[in-house]
């Protein structure tokens, strides 16, 4: 990206400016951001282009803007977390840890971006805010609860994003968008100035449009050196998720997960007997911490959530204790599944979503003749591997006449450029990609 800069013979305000005038024909119909910065972008900017002049090293994302979903703090900004219950609190006194580590590496925060309230969500349909409307269908949904980020990368306002993953809210925006995206091992990155949602289960990351740049943002943001690494195919033990990761899939995403493992030549299949339970078990623990975190707003500003998310937060307040507990518990089981499947195999491949983006305001949708919850059953790939904390990178699956699919690469802890590797040697053979930027009417 940085070197892209200097090939251009082009400047950080130049690239800053053209990105607010994307911002300002694309987003009304959008709605991807909540808020931009362009007083300060442009100083960050100046600054950037003055370091150049001068010979100094700007940093290897010099002058590249990016987007923050509205939960990280900026400095002399309220942190919303696309709600109305934080409007009172006081603007942040500092930058989140991650927004410094990509100003630092030379990057241009431009604004942050729209979510589902709290992070509860997968829709990014907004009762405050409005709904984020999915690039490639203006009547379809982003994906959340990092649809805004998701959305602003694939609309091509920006070229990189930050995002966080509860549950599965950056994998699936990045599959419902078309682009990549990476929920890190589970303490990876830093979490310092990102509004908590469920302390069990949090983590932070980049959405791009091309593994290359995924790879790069990553390596800032975890302030890892910038490896070429390569995926050598034919060392790589690779199993496709079976049982529980091949029910009630849609053709689209069915398809989307045939393409990558016939990409890989993968024979080999495997199954996580506990996968379901997994899921429920991720469920509990997020709707148990998510409501005993906002139990006091609850208590006198019940009215000022939006519904949806008040009745969940609710529901998870009044959940028995022991209900969580037994749910912490099982994480030790599916951590033992997880360590058994990653001792024979070194990635697993898995459908992100069951279906492709579906219409905003869609309630359910009809999978193997059972009507299902939209909102609930987006999620229900990524839930499971979010209990065991290990690190995936979603991919896209994309034709000119389809929406986007996507495709998790899920590997055991630690194993980010290994599977950042994978997703490259995909993008090279063409199994995957975000194609050609969606037309926005």
């Amino acid at each position: 990206m940085a070197a892209a800069v200097r090939a251009k013979r082009t400047t950080a305000a130049a690239l800053v400016s053209d990105a607010f005038a994307r911002i300002a024909a694309d987003d009304p119909a959008l709605r991807a951001f909540t808020a931009i910065f362009p007083e300060r972008a442009h100083e960050t900017a100046a600054r950037i282009d003055a370091t150049i002049a001068a010979g100094g090293d700007p940093g290897p994302l010099a002058g590249v803007p990016f987007a923050a979903k509205n939960l990280f703090d900026v400095r002399g900004v309220i942190t919303r977390a696309g709600a109305t219950i934080t409007a009172d609190d006081p603007p942040a006194a500092r930058d989140a840890e991650l927004i410094r580590r990509f100003e630092a590496a030379g990057a241009v925060l431009v604004g942050v971006t729209n979510m589902d309230e709290l992070a509860f969500g997968f829709t990014t349909e907004n009762a405050h805010d409005g709904a984020t409307a999915n690039p490639h269908d203006h009547a379809r949904s982003a994906g959340g609860s990092s649809g805004g980020s998701a959305a602003a990368v694939a609309s091509g306002m920006v070229p990189l994003s930050l995002g966080s993953d509860t549950n599965g809210s950056i994998r699936v925006p990045s599959a419902l968008c078309g682009i990549f995206g990476i929920r890190p091992t589970f303490g990876t990155l830093s979490l310092a100035g990102a509004y908590p949602f469920v302390t069990s289960l949090d983590t932070v990351g980049p959405f791009a449009r091309t593994a290359a740049d995924l790879a790069r943002a990553y390596a800032v943001l975890a302030g890892t050196p910038e490896t070429a690494a390569e995926a050598n195919l034919g060392s790589l033990r690779i199993a496709r998720l079976d049982g529980f990761f091949s029910e009630g899939l849609l053709p689209e995403a069915r398809d989307a997960v045939d393409r990558v493992c016939a990409a890989l030549t993968i024979s080999a299949r495997h199954t996580l007997p506990s996968a379901r339970r997994a899921r429920e078990a991720a469920f509990t623990i997020t709707a148990a911490e998510g409501g005993e975190r906002h139990l006091a707003a609850l208590r006198v500003r019940a009215q000022d959530f939006d519904f949806a998310v008040r009745d969940r937060l609710i529901a998870g307040a009044l959940m028995p204790a022991n209900w969580y507990i037994r749910a912490r518990r099982f994480r030790t089981v599916f951590d033992a599944e997880l360590r058994e499947a990653f001792a024979t195999y070194d990635v697993l491949v898995a459908p992100a979503t069951p279906y492709v983006a579906p219409l905003l305001g869609q309630r359910t949708i009809v999978i193997d003749g059972v009507e299902t919850d939209v909102r609930s059953n987006v999620g229900v790939f990524t839930q499971p591997i979010t209990l065991g904390g290990v690190p995936v990178v979603a991919v896209p699956v994309t034709a000119p006449d389809r929406l986007p699919a996507g495709v998790q690469l899920i590997g055991p802890a630690g194993s980010e450029a290994r599977l950042l590797a994978l997703a490259a040697e995909l993008e090279r053979l063409g199994a995957v990609g975000a194609g050609a930027l969606p037309v926005v009417a």
